[in-house]
């Protein structure tokens, strides 16, 4: 068994963050003066959906961590329902200072240890590629969602910082899912994934360097960018280079596919209100019935298993569901676990 240990320190500099918009960025969010009954506008519990974010990056940390195998997966998606239903039951006791935020941090650390502890234990089986490309498409969505939020307060500079610190953990975490799903470990793809990371952390930058309101094309260039990026590293490289016909597509999904699939998630759940239980719950005020309690953070997993599908699919990966993972050598076809295509798939 394998346990990449990139995966599980990600998880816990994600459980940091949380901790973070938790004690010092969730304050920033709440209504304060004379009129606290005045209802909210949209958008105004950003500091939500920058820690709902964090939460997926230590699911995805986690994922990274056992190879996309199922008994890593699925405690780690358990965990983070878990942790979002504690977050509304910790948001609702107002937490700041110091002391809060270093126990926070600790205790997410501690969960994500747990998690990890019990999937070593139950783990049988190599690594599934498709779930890793899966993994990095929710997370490359989530990028594009963290680095792209707005509030509709004076509080921006304290916004840009999390939202850029935020985004480039998620950018690590999608090009490292994309590199473990790769069939095999080759300099060239290294190599390409930190050419992508850079063109997309600079793409982060532009995007929140952008006034608000003006960040959808900018955002519609990272996404592409990077979720093409995603195909480039992982898929397979027949021959030893790349099938730049089936990247060609890729590249057009992940131009247009991202902020459609957004759209279509954001109108689907609009009659929902989704935010607003959590709101109630966590004790907050609510959002003006003239706005919308939107989750962007649940609109950009929706539409990160919506790229999954047209992303992460057998052809580009291989063919065979299983099997143990083998030593480096030269790029092959092969199934989710690495292994190779048997003589009578490739007749």
């Amino acid at each position: 068994m394998r346990v990449r240990p990139a995966g599980l320190l990600l998880a816990a500099v994600a459980a940091v963050l949380w901790a973070l918009g938790m004690t010092v960025l969730q304050p920033l969010t709440e209504q304060v003066g004379p009129w606290p009954e005045a209802l909210r506008g949209n958008n105004a519990y950003w500091a939500r959906d920058l820690r709902f974010v964090a939460i997926v990056g230590a699911v995805a940390g986690l994922v990274l961590a056992g190879g996309g195998n199922r008994r890593w997966s699925v405690p780690a998606v358990l965990l983070g329902g878990a942790w979002m239903a504690v977050d509304v039951a910790v948001d609702r006791v107002d937490p700041t200072g110091a002391g809060f935020t270093v126990l926070l941090a600790v205790a997410g650390c501690a969960a994500v240890a747990g998690a990890a502890a019990l999937a070593v234990r139950r783990h049988r089986g190599g690594r599934d590629r498709r779930a890793l490309v899966a993994t990095a498409c929710v997370t490359g969505v989530s990028v594009l969602i963290a680095a792209g939020i707005e509030s509709p307060t004076d509080r921006e500079p304290e916004l840009n910082r999390a939202a850029v610190v935020t985004s480039l953990l998620l950018l690590a975490l999608t090009l490292g899912c994309a590199l473990a799903a790769a069939p095999r470990w080759h300099p060239a793809r290294q190599r390409l994934a930190v050419g992508i990371g850079a063109a997309a952390a600079a793409a982060v930058l532009l995007v929140r360097a952008v006034p608000p309101g003006s960040r959808i094309l900018p955002g519609v260039l990272l996404g592409a960018v990077l979720l093409t990026g995603v195909t480039l590293v992982a898929w397979d490289w027949p021959g030893g280079r790349p099938v730049w016909r089936w990247h060609a597509l890729a590249a057009l999904a992940a131009l247009l596919g991202p902020y459609a699939m957004l759209l279509i998630v954001v109108i689907g759940t609009l009659p929902l209100n989704p935010g607003a239980p959590l709101t109630a719950l966590a004790g907050n005020t609510a959002i003006n019935s003239a706005d919308s309690d939107v989750l962007n953070s649940l609109s950009g997993v929706l539409a990160g298993l919506g790229m999954a599908l047209l992303l992460a699919f057998p052809p580009a990966l291989g063919y065979r569901p299983a099997g143990p993972e083998r030593p480096d050598g030269p790029d092959e076809p092969e199934g989710p676990d690495g292994l190779r295509r048997d003589s009578a798939d490739r007749r």
